[in-house]
């Protein structure tokens, strides 16, 4: 997901990646400076945090020049990750996931650690663990950590005086009085298919609220969604939404920023996503942040409701990156677990959550949807998702979660799908017990 991670943003436009071969093999760019190449997802608003950070960047390290590459999201993105990687092609610094999609790149095999550098000592410990293996750190923070759930449309929710919910029961009592008013209760954007998983993945604190040991299970291949009904309910609460009509006539065609745009000037009520899509509603809908809010995934029992928590993707080097290129790299991966750093990406677009870097400090204009997350966080309603617990997750649920959601598959039928894929990714990575 991540995402990235999630990792994982899109949007609406496609940007050719261009080769880190096609730079040139000198590290001098002609100007007597050193040239590194940056590698990064291509959603719009993605694109230019990175242009102000390299940007901020620059102005403090003008021995440095830092060239802007980028790769598509989803399951494309990290096929060309992983080709660029095993042929040695990789550009000299890159953000990718953390957690398992991190774990599934071979950090030990592929990346630099940077255990030893002075800024690892800042970060946040929860984050430090998902850019770890065999005890070395190999990555800082692309921006913030986020939480998983529903953006809704606060004038909505003031005009037709409904309440935050807690309970799936309340959620669902929310979306048929937005239908009764002909507004699309919840948005769904299946053209850029890695959001469809939101809903599901968004579950997971509900299912570790009532099984707390179910990723160990999982992990372990103890536990399988579908014959875990924790685990079931997310795949049978987005059957459950597409039965009974609450979705946007073009579900299967919208996208991503289309999603944002429409629960940001109130086309839809409800919009499951990961709260940094804060930082591209300024793009799809001018002027529009300050009218979403956020709550976490309604559950079934009122006083454990909380929200699922994704860490940020991380900035790698690979070990393709050396000489001068690779001193290069590091000053501008440790400018990124830096309070400027942190300014630069904040002062690009709207923040989406806290940073995992200790010594960063949010500003004090922060999205209404980030202060929501913020007071779940506050209070210790929240757990990591699943993708930070177990080094599992299946390649395909993206195209499952379509699936179920477009009414093809079942709930039940999907989940199985899923454990089937689960199963050969365990086996991919040599865990015992599979």
């Amino acid at each position: 997901m991540r995402y990235s991670a999630a990792v994982l943003l899109a949007g609406v436009l496609t940007l050719s990646a261009c080769s880190a071969g096609s730079l040139g093999s000198n590290d001098d760019d002609g100007s007597g400076k050193t040239a590194i190449t940056f590698l990064t997802n291509n959603d719009p608003a993605n694109v230019k945090v990175a242009e102000g950070v390299i940007a901020a960047f620059a102005a403090k390290n003008t021995d440095v020049t830092v060239k802007l590459d980028t790769r598509p999201q989803g399951s494309e993105g990290d096929n060309l990750v992983k080709t660029r990687l095993a042929t040695g092609d990789m550009a000299d610094v890159f953000e990718y996931n953390s957690g398992s999609l991190f774990q599934a790149i071979a950090p030990q095999a592929n990346l630099t650690p940077v255990t030893g550098e002075s800024w690892v000592g800042d970060l946040d410990p929860t984050f430090k663990q998902v850019v770890s293996a065999d005890n070395e750190v190999y990555g800082s923070p692309w921006q913030n950590i986020t939480g998983g759930g529903i953006f809704y449309n606060k004038p909505l929710y003031t005009k037709l005086g409904l309440q935050v919910p807690k309970t799936w029961a309340d959620f669902m009592a929310n979306n048929a009085k937005l239908k009764a008013e002909g507004v699309t209760p919840v948005e769904q954007t299946y053209s850029e298919s890695w959001t469809s998983q939101v809903l599901v993945l968004a579950d997971y604190h509900n299912v570790a609220a009532a099984d707390p040991g179910f990723a160990d299970k999982y992990t372990n291949n103890q536990a399988k969604f579908a014959t875990t009904p924790q685990a079931l309910a997310g795949f049978q609460r987005l059957e459950e939404l597409k039965k009974a009509g609450y979705w946007n006539a073009d579900y299967a065609s919208a996208k991503y920023n289309e999603g944002l745009a429409a629960v940001a000037t109130g086309k839809a009520g409800h919009y499951p996503m990961i709260t940094f899509g804060v930082t591209a509603i300024e793009t799809a809908a001018p002027g529009k942040v300050g009218d979403v809010g956020f709550f976490a995934m309604p559950g079934t029992d009122a006083a454990k409701n909380g929200v699922t928590l994704w860490e940020p993707s991380g900035i790698y080097i690979p070990k393709s990156t050396e000489g001068d290129k690779l001193a290069a790299a590091k000053k501008f991966q440790a400018f990124l677990a830096s309070p400027d750093g942190c300014a630069a990406q904040a002062a690009a677009t709207p923040v989406g959550g806290p940073f995992a870097v200790k010594t960063c400090k949010l500003p004090d204009d922060v999205a209404p949807a980030v202060k929501d997350l913020s007071a779940y966080v506050d209070a210790g309603a929240a757990s990591p998702a699943l993708e930070f617990l177990s080094p599992i997750k299946g390649p395909a649920l993206e195209q499952i979660t379509v699936e179920v959601g477009s009414g093809i598959r079942s709930a039940e039928a999907g989940a199985k799908l899923y454990d089937e894929d689960v199963k050969k990714q365990a086996q991919q990575l040599g865990l015992k017990g599979w």
